[in-house]
């Protein structure tokens, strides 16, 4: 079977987010185990597998996201990447609907190749700055918020700009926390930029250290910036090392996640389970 690299949130190679992606004959997934070994071996982020649901019912694909570690309930950029492949090989043209762990998710592509994304919006409950988190950040917290059950992140809010992108967290520290993981996040420093917020998300407890661009943390990132800044429609920035750009427009319980994407790699898989 194929297997493609696919660039997420990005309209060039090596930026953005890449994410593995296995169309599936079958009507049915293969063996946990196999999946979960396909995801180590690719060692990305996620790793989507999807496979193809009868018609008349309210879903086209069936859709499951792994990382090197353990399968996830939600990813936004590997969503994007699968839509991205579905369309550039034929298989799918304008809407398609992914059943997944957190209900039926679609997305729709449009003339330019940009494919828009229908997220559950996460809920934003605020805690207590855990002192831990913010030791092993190495940075003053202002604010945090737990983001629910489906993204499963600790949100937490920095000073500026400058103290997200100098982050270097101590990931072994961040590890011990239960969930997937803490997302940083501040005000642009100059919104004529061509963003309205940053962000940077760590994963070292589902085995990703940092994540490059993370559509699901946007469900979340949305209604908190969107709060602050008065505007549905925002523009995020998120990354270290590799960046890329989100397009978010918060519509009450649900967000619009918007990104292209570039396939990289196209190949086989030998070990077929």
């Amino acid at each position: 079977m194929r297997i493609r690299i696919v660039d997420a949130f990005s309209e060039r190679p090596f930026t953005g987010n890449p994410a593995g992606v296995v169309l599936l004959d079958s009507d049915a997934f293969p063996d946990d185990t196999w999946l979960q070994q396909v995801a180590t071996e690719v060692n990305l982020s996620e790793t989507a597998f999807a496979h193809p649901l009868p018609q008349g019912g309210d879903a086209d694909w069936a859709l499951r996201w792994l990382t090197p570690a353990a399968e996830v309930d939600m990813c936004g950029h590997a969503t994007l990447a699968t839509a991205h492949v579905l369309h550039t090989a034929g298989t799918a043209t304008g809407t398609v609907r992914f059943r997944t762990r957190s209900g039926v998710l679609i997305t729709t592509a449009d003339d330019s190749g940009s494919i828009t994304m229908d997220f559950p919006t996460a809920p934003l409950i605020p805690v207590e700055v855990p002192g831990t988190v913010a030791e092993a950040l190495g940075a003053e917290i202002l604010s945090a918020h737990d983001t629910g059950p489906h993204v499963g992140d600790l949100l937490v809010e920095l000073a500026d700009e400058k103290s997200v992108r100098d982050l270097s967290p101590d990931f072994k520290a961040l590890a011990g926390r239960v969930g997937r993981g803490v997302i940083a996040t501040a005000p642009a420093q100059d919104p004529a930029a061509g963003y309205d917020f940053v962000s940077r998300c760590f994963f070292p407890y589902v085995g990703v250290d940092e994540d490059p661009v993370t559509g699901s943390a946007h469900t979340a990132l949305a209604p908190f910036w969107s709060a602050r800044l008065g505007r549905d429609a925002l523009v995020s920035l998120q990354g270290g090392a590799r960046t890329g750009f989100v397009r978010t427009e918060l519509r009450g319980d649900r967000t619009l996640l918007t990104g292209s994407a570039v396939t990289v790699i196209d190949g086989e898989l030998l070990a077929a389970g």
